[in-house]
């Protein structure tokens, strides 16, 4: 990774480790910061362990970055009190809530849709430089990953709520007496990133002059040879694939 690339990456984490240690002084809740806070501390040790074997490139790394200092502020807060309302009014001289018409805290809305606009390029990215997937396969791809992981999200609040239980619970899933919170936020999430592939999908339209023929490569069948109980037969015959 040349040297501009690192210093960028270098600033974000120092505006980043800032920012979660002025916002790890008094949370509301404790309990709840360090239980947003795990998966963080998971995810931002893989970032920093593969970054000189694997470095994304900038856009991924501000977009995580952005990512992580919005949930950040729903830690501190817990996602249900964020008091951007608040803010608006202080700020802009008016209500959000009132311009919108909202009757709940939509501060965790937000997160689950930013989680699909910041975070699908980067999965874009790990998908083309991993699996080597181009085409329409570039763009659908990062969207069901973006899509699944958020279902897989709900679940694990699910779980820390039942396992935890009370009032930590309660904070935790922050549903705000919303039965179909969890459907909601899921399809927030993956607004987010059909938002994000198409805008990638945009511009590489503009720019990259091949786009139509590796579209249409990326759909075109690879093998005309059935799998299933075929492939099985085929290898117990010891035929090699193709």
């Amino acid at each position: 990774m040349n040297q501009r690339h690192n210093r960028f990456l270098l600033i974000l984490s120092v505006i980043f480790l800032i920012q979660w240690v002025w916002l790890a002084v008094a949370p509301h809740d404790r309990s709840d910061w360090a239980l947003e806070n795990a998966l963080v501390l998971v995810f931002a040790a893989l970032v920093f362990s593969t970054y000189r074997k694997f470095p994304l490139s900038r856009i991924s790394y501000i977009t995580i970055f952005l990512f992580l200092v919005l949930h950040e502020i729903g830690a501190h807060y817990t996602y249900a009190e964020v008091p951007y309302d608040q803010w608006s009014q202080e700020l802009l001289g008016f209500s959000l809530d009132g311009w919108f018409g909202f009757e709940r805290n939509h501060y965790d809305r937000f997160v689950h849709f930013s989680y699909g606009l910041l975070l699908a390029y980067p999965i874009r990215e790990l998908f083309i430089r991993i699996a080597n997937v181009e085409g329409f396969w570039g763009y659908f791809l990062p969207l069901d990953l973006t899509m699944s992981t958020s279902m897989m999200f709900e679940l694990f609040e699910w779980g820390a709520a039942e396992l935890f239980g009370g009032e930590l619970g309660i904070a935790y899933l922050g549903t705000q007496g919303d039965v179909w919170d969890a459907h909601k936020d899921m399809a927030l999430a993956s607004l987010g990133a059909l938002a994000a592939m198409l805008i990638t999908a945009t511009i590489n339209v503009r720019l990259q002059r091949d786009f139509a023929r590796e579209w249409n490569r990326s759909l075109a069948v690879k093998s005309r040879k059935p799998l299933g109980e075929d492939e099985i037969i085929r290898m117990l015959d010891g035929e090699k694939p193709e």
